[in-house]
């Protein structure tokens, strides 16, 4: 994989690459950044330049059968560690190796993909992967060999902040005491939920979302894109390349978060005059634990986004306006005059406590039924 081919972050190209041509390569590093990114797609081209040798941001000029493997991903020294669970096929214990086909599958059809289009890829979208103590130990049995090509050996953990504790506690030992030419690249979205001493041990390098020009220039140069369509995809992207791409290709999302939000606040302005209609918010709840911990998060990320588009209607910046739901008799500039300065800091607060808590496994239920009630009381402040 080319350095020239990831969208933006070129300072971290340049960084990456002038580090490994001086010979200062840390043994452990540590990739953050936001969904859509290219975290991982720079991880792979770094590998790519250490273990053969290459030069410049083309990722070329080292030795050609190395470079001929990783086209396929195929090269013994570089590793993969991501998050699995237990399928139909895989009942027990579930480890990256049994899923590489699929990975290898999943990489070169999303290089930009979230967790969320891994465990679809996976067919386990209502389930959340881990990085298991068993995983651990396979990594420790890859890594006490040499390498194949007597260069580096590269492995490369990805979703790291997945890792349950004892996975973690393993890893540890190896960052402390790394054998030779053995280069770790974690990646994470979420710094804040790995061990201290994880961080503590790695070089870490924060990525920024993709700026809107870098979206547009990606489209048309990558994709094709009419200009008017990449600016317009860009917008709504946010920085989220991995979005961009399914809003080119008109990849719609499998559940109606639109329509949920929408009979969501409805119910929500209802039930501040009538306790009858707060049932409407339970069986609300009850349909929406249903659908998985990850669509959770994003269904509730798409709700945060929604209140954040009513703020600027209210105060009269439409044109930063992108989303607007497309549901019958529901209108967001009649919504807005209801989130404002005197609500939607809660209302934020409210959301990001509801997804850290589905993070970490609460009831799901209990969590939108609580949600529910406090917007309620919210939705009216004026």
């Amino acid at each position: 994989m080319k350095f020239s081919s990831i969208v933006g972050q070129y300072h971290l190209k340049k960084h990456l690459t002038h580090s490994a041509s001086s010979g200062r390569i840390p043994h452990a590093q540590l990739f953050v950044g936001p969904e859509g990114c290219g975290t991982l797609a720079m991880a792979i081209a770094y590998a790519q330049y250490l273990i053969c040798g290459n030069k410049g941001l083309e990722n070329e000029g080292g030795v050609a059968a190395c470079n001929l493997k990783f086209d396929q991903l195929q090269h013994p020294d570089l590793h993969f560690v991501y998050p699995v669970a237990s399928t139909d096929d895989v009942k027990k214990n579930p480890t990256s190796d049994n899923f590489l086909t699929t990975w290898y599958d999943f990489i070169k059809n999303h290089p930009y993909g979230s967790i969320n289009d891994w465990y679809e890829t996976l067919g386990i979208p209502k389930k959340q992967g881990i990085i298991s103590v068993q995983e651990a130990s396979t990594m420790m049995k890859k890594l006490s060999l040499k390498s194949f090509e007597g260069g580096y050996k590269v492995m490369i953990v990805w979703m790291a902040e997945k890792m349950n504790t004892e996975s973690a506690n393993r890893l540890l030992k190896f960052l402390e005491e790394p054998s030779d030419k053995t280069v770790f690249i974690l990646i994470a979205e979420d710094e804040s939920a790995l061990l201290p001493t994880i961080l503590s041990r790695c070089q870490v390098l924060h990525f920024n979302a993709l700026s809107e020009q870098e979206v547009v220039q990606a489209l048309i140069d990558q994709e094709n894109c009419d200009e008017v369509d990449a600016y317009s995809i860009a917008k709504q992207a946010q920085g989220n390349y991995s979005k961009a791409l399914k809003l080119r290709y008109n990849v719609t999302e499998e559940y109606p978060f639109d329509e949920w939000f929408v009979s969501w606040v409805r119910s929500a302005f209802k039930a501040n005059k009538n306790a009858r209609v707060v049932s409407d918010l339970v069986k609300w709840s009850e349909e929406i634990a249903a659908i998985g911990r990850e669509k959770q998060k994003l269904f509730l990320n798409h709700c945060m986004e929604l209140f954040r588009q009513a703020l600027l209607l209210n105060y009269h910046t439409s044109e930063l306006v992108y989303m607007k739901p497309n549901v019958e008799n529901f209108k967001l500039e009649n919504f807005a005059p209801f989130v404002n300065e005197n609500n939607i800091m809660e209302i934020f607060e409210e959301l990001e406590s509801a997804i850290y808590h589905i993070e970490r496994n609460g009831n799901a239920k209990v969590i939108f039924t609580d949600l529910s009630i406090k917007l309620t009381r919210l939705i009216h402040r004026k």
